[in-house]
């Protein structure tokens, strides 16, 4: 028995401090793609769009089982290329990246490409299941039997994910084929439903839901009671019977930051033998749909030569300005920078370098934390106060993590009268040598890989970080880039 999709994308800005959507989402008769961008200022938005425009051309697509992961693969590299491309081209793109779930429909099955953290879920009968793993570090703290599932909803690092679409030859996403049959309801969503609603209310929309535009339309509602902090993008579609009388529309839906770029209205997509006879008739007469219906992504290939020249004009004026300024590749490269410091009564993350020129502060917070400076031992006082240097964002939180773990330690000193001294081990300055430090009294840090904050999309970047300890972490409130 033939099937078709009947599908809905929905997507929204959230209620966190993005000013624009970082996600991008596409749905069609025979492909499904969601891409939660990541970067903050590094356009991720840029990034997830790239990915859409690059895979949408799969819905046209005559595909066949055997065909079908080895097309998905294709595409994901050739996508992946792409973002390498315009990152060596425009520099205000360095370390963008996005996650990327696509599904491609092939006769009664859908071939399945899925890499980062955005989830999609399947329910079949009476059972609703997650057919994705995560690619993050909470999920492999569970793998690992460190924590439980229920931890990892509130653990600080639940954002931060170990592999995405960065541009890097690694970046390889997990592949899978599955029957697909008349009555599954399929849901991918962004990050910024997952994080703030349950699966068993996730679970709960896409049963009780009358048709996919219900279900997406509710969890978007749902997740904006939540208090979503992130953008919020969630693609529902149902499979139904291709012979039935109610055929679903063919016309995709281009949603979130993809959706913006496009120009007019998508047409409908030929899927019986007689709509793409038609369609390659009216190609070779001359007579097919004019361009103002096409979609418009990150990048198109339909731009007018005026408008390439304007903008290689505008491009030209931009440069020779940046040049005039010489003090703007210090700047830049100030803005690479991050070390921890005081900020108030409270340890906090810095990016940029600790120096003003003139009335102009070359740093910022990037990221506050709950150490409170006075409870760390005098001698990390002491190092606090002169900063602390690190590599990366991804070492700034490890030196913060080690932070806390000695400001529990002094309250628990404290707790028993017995004032907390110096810390028993190293200040944690990855400028200076490892030094030779008395037997400590309580478990030193141990040595383990933590992967890259969603902010940086640096992979598997190797670096010291203490043991989960027994108090409840606690999220730094709306930490910048950490969210995608």
């Amino acid at each position: 028995m033939a099937i078709a999709l009947r599908y809905a994308a929905r997507s929204d800005l959230g209620l966190g401090p993005k000013s624009r959507n970082e996600d991008s989402g596409y749905a069609g008769p025979n492909l499904l793609v969601l891409a939660d961008g990541m970067g903050g200022h590094a356009a991720g938005d840029v990034a997830s769009s790239m990915i859409v425009g690059e895979l949408a051309p799969l819905d046209e697509e005559d595909v066949t089982a055997d065909q079908a992961i080895p097309l998905l693969e294709e595409a994901l590299h050739a996508a992946n290329a792409k973002l390498t491309k315009a990152m060596r081209e425009n520099a205000d793109l360095a370390g963008m990246g996005s996650t990327t779930i696509v599904m491609l429909r092939t006769g009664n099955k859908l071939a399945m490409a899925h890499i980062g953290d955005s989830r999609a879920f399947m329910l079949r009968g009476d059972t609703f299941s997650q057919i994705t793993k995560d690619h993050s570090f909470v999920q492999q703290l569970i793998d690992e039997g460190r924590i439980s599932k229920e931890d990892a909803g509130h653990h600080p690092q639940r954002s931060v994910v170990t592999r995405v679409m960065t541009g890097q030859p690694d970046d390889e996403p997990d592949t899978s084929l599955r029957e697909a049959k008349i009555g599954d309801r399929f849901l991918l969503c962004s990050d910024g439903l997952s994080d703030f609603v349950g699966a068993d209310v996730i679970e709960e929309i896409v049963r009780e839901a009358r048709t996919p535009d219900e279900a997406a339309d509710r969890c978007i509602e749902v997740a904006l009671k939540a208090s979503t902090r992130d953008n919020v993008t969630v693609i529902v579609a149902e499979v139904v019977d291709a012979d039935g009388d109610d055929l679903p529309s063919t016309v995709p839906q281009v949603v979130g930051a993809a959706g913006k770029r496009m120009r007019g209205r998508t047409r409908a997509i030929p899927t019986s033998p007689a709509e793409k006879a038609a369609a390659l008739s009216r190609e070779a007469t001359g007579r097919a749909e004019p361009d103002d219906d096409s979609l418009e992504l990150a990048e198109d290939p339909a731009r007018s030569r005026r408008s390439k020249i304007v903008l290689r004009t505008v491009g030209v004026i931009v440069v020779a300005a940046i040049l005039g300024a010489g003090g703007y590749a210090a700047w830049a490269w100030s803005q690479k920078q991050y070390y921890v410091a005081a900020d108030g009564a409270h340890v906090a993350i810095y990016r940029g370098v600790s120096q003003d020129l003139g009335p102009i502060s070359l740093s910022h917070v990037e990221s506050p934390s709950d150490v409170l400076v006075s409870d760390l031992p005098s001698d990390v006082q002491a190092s606090v106060a002169n900063t602390i240097t690190a590599r990366d964002l991804a070492d700034a939180l490890v030196k913060v993590t080690a932070l806390r773990t000695e400001a529990e330690r002094c309250q628990q000193l404290a707790a028993t009268g017995t004032p907390c001294g110096t810390s028993p081990t190293p200040t944690p300055v990855p400028t200076m040598p490892p030094t030779t430090s008395p037997t400590p009294t309580t478990p030193g840090p141990s040595t383990s890989t933590l992967p890259t904050p969603r902010s940086t999309l640096r992979p598997n970047t190797s670096i010291t970080t203490p043991p989960p300890v027994a108090a409840p972490a606690v999220r730094p409130a709306n930490a910048p880039g950490v969210h995608a």
